[in-house]
């Protein structure tokens, strides 16, 4: 049984209402998962109350940071301070620069760009093929599909068959999500699957970009930010108190 995820919902974190509708509705449709942009001042207890209504919702919350950098500098300012506070860390590639350094940092979750001003997307042949030697996904937002019309909607739609078939043959994930703002914006699994066939995805790959792909990110960053996390490879599995060990020694056991 598949697991999806939304893990872009762009919910206004002090409005607890609109969070409760939009988590609840996610629910209803049929999500496991919902990512929830916070703020990067957001404290324990603000987090704490999301995850209670996520938590009566049935429903797994996800705390993911939207970062957008001007300078390449900035970004690895930017991870330094929020890398180890958030499960998921979004680069919004605002340049050229900032792409390509997104692209090969291995603590960038999601490589985020602009819906509208289609002259700031740079994910191209360079921009994957760094993506690709690290562990950052592609992320394709489904709500600005369903806000422009007309030829702005058709040149989006032209933009993203050739960046989805860029990350398709350099085997970058490919991570859809909603970017609803609000809980009329919050579409189910398998309409997201259906609309991922407009920009020529496959209904499998685009079920995998709901589920398999972005459940691989939340769990190699859960496992990270775990108690017992060392390196890739390495965990702790028990700790041992200095004197334990000393008193063991002087018995010979």
């Amino acid at each position: 049984m598949r697991r999806f995820v939304d893990l872009h919902l762009r919910a206004q974190i002090k409005d607890l209402n609109q969070v409760e509708r939009m988590v609840k509705k996610s629910s209803e449709l049929g999500y496991h998962l919902v990512g929830l942009v916070l703020p990067h001042y957001v404290v324990r207890d603000q987090i704490n109350q999301l995850r209670r209504i996520c938590d009566n919702a049935k429903i797994d919350l996800i705390t993911r940071v939207n970062i957008s950098p001007k300078t390449p500098r900035e970004l690895l300012r930017d991870l330094r301070r929020y890398r180890r506070k958030f499960e998921i860390v979004s680069v919004a590639c605002t340049s050229k620069s900032v792409a390509r350094q997104a692209a090969k940092d291995r603590r960038v979750d999601l490589l985020h760009f602009s819906a509208t001003d289609l002259r700031r997307r740079f994910f191209d042949h360079a921009e994957a093929e760094l993506a690709s030697k690290s562990l950052s996904s592609f992320e394709i937002e489904i709500t600005p599909l369903l806000l422009l019309t007309g030829f702005s909607r058709i040149r989006l739609l032209s933009r993203l068959r050739k960046e989805a078939a860029i990350a398709e043959r350099f085997k970058v994930p490919i991570i859809i999500s909603s970017g609803a703002t609000s809980e009329d914006f919050v579409r189910g699994p398998y309409e997201h699957a259906a609309l991922a066939t407009l920009f020529d995805m496959s209904i499998p790959s685009a079920l995998n970009a709901l589920s398999k792909n972005p459940l691989a990110v939340v769990e190699r960053n859960r496992e990270k930010l775990g108690p017992g996390y060392v390196a890739p490879g390495i965990k702790v599995v028990e700790r041992k108190s200095h004197v334990e060990t000393g008193k063991k020694a002087l018995l010979g056991t």
